[in-house]
């Protein structure tokens, strides 16, 4: 075969495969959300209006009165502002500077102990989604027979309802110590990298170790701790089973993957309703490539792909 074919058929053979996933189960979908949402689609799975903005409509309508000249409507803003609320904190608190906690931890712990500590903090990761519901279920039930009021009674305080009391708060936390197990194993990784020599020169020059922590590791955490921010970012927006196995469709913690749940696959809940379901999916996707593309400008994960200023050969 001419090399200069080769070099064209190469990329096909190795990338084609995972280029054809994609656009099944990525490109695909969206493409048909986007056109759904554009209709009147219910529970009929039929569309009789194309193209169409009226679920967009329901989502808000322009006011020359309200910021920006657009007005959100209730249960949309709710859920809007329910969403940032969760993914800031779940985000900042868990999943990057608890997961650096974990690993600064681990990694300065003796070598087997510190991998067995990482084992047991990724079981929930491992385990079924309902096993760590049910477990967090436990955990604050409200009666006396729930861990955390069981924990309150033994030192002398009284019981706590934290579905009724703390919705927010529990979705963070029980979303937040299970994301964190990923934050763990990228930081720990990136720690074991740096080489150990800078480590030596450190204590040799009296570093302590809350500055080996902060003109050493920090530094070599840049490019992970921004891919976490991105990808967790990303996967936050669209957490949906942690809040939907503890605390059902509740208006308290109804966030936008949960909002565009109950329109499309809660009929109990007025449900069916698939285009405004969307909609709201397809909002969704544009505030997550917004947010994907300026933590990408800020982090300047570009110099990430840059080409090596020295040519090795």
């Amino acid at each position: 075969m001419d090399i200069s074919h080769r070099k064209y058929i190469d990329p096909l053979i190795f990338l084609g495969p995972a280029v054809l996933l994609l656009a099944v189960f990525l490109v695909a979908p969206i493409v048909v959300n986007f056109v759904v949402s554009f209709s009147d689609m219910a529970q009929t799975v039929t569309i009789g209006d194309f193209p169409t903005t009226k679920q967009f409509n329901k989502l808000g309508k322009f006011d020359d009165e309200a910021l920006f000249g657009f007005k959100l409507r209730g249960s949309f803003y709710r859920a809007l502002l329910l969403t940032g609320i969760f993914v800031f904190f779940t985000l900042l608190i868990f999943n990057v500077t608890f997961a650096l906690v974990l690993a600064l931890t681990t990694t300065a712990l003796p070598e087997r102990m510190g991998a067995f500590f990482r084992a047991i903090w990724l079981l929930p990761r491992m385990s079924p989604s309902v096993v760590y519901a049910l477990i967090w279920l436990w955990t604050v039930d409200s009666s006396e027979r729930g861990l955390l009021n069981q924990a309150f009674a033994f030192l002398g305080l009284g019981p706590v309802n934290m579905k009724l009391d703390h919705p927010m708060m529990l979705i963070v936390i029980a979303n937040g110590l299970i994301g964190a197990s990923l934050g763990m194993i990228i930081f720990t990784s990136a720690i074991r990298s740096i080489p150990q020599h800078l480590f030596y020169a450190a204590r040799a020059d009296g570093a302590g170790s809350l500055a080996i922590v902060r003109h050493i590791i920090l530094p070599a955490l840049r490019w992970p701790i921004s891919y976490i921010t991105i990808y967790q970012s990303l996967a936050l927006l669209v957490s949906f089973e942690y809040i939907f196995l503890i605390m059902g469709p509740a208006r308290s913690t109804m966030t936008m993957a949960m909002l565009s749940y109950t329109k499309t696959l809660a009929p109990q809940i007025g449900g069916g309703q698939y285009a405004y379901g969307a909609a709201i999916a397809m909002i969704l996707i544009v505030i997550g490539i917004i947010i994907a593309l300026v933590t990408w400008r800020l982090s300047r994960m570009d110099q990430l792909l840059q080409k090596p200023r020295i040519e090795v050969r």
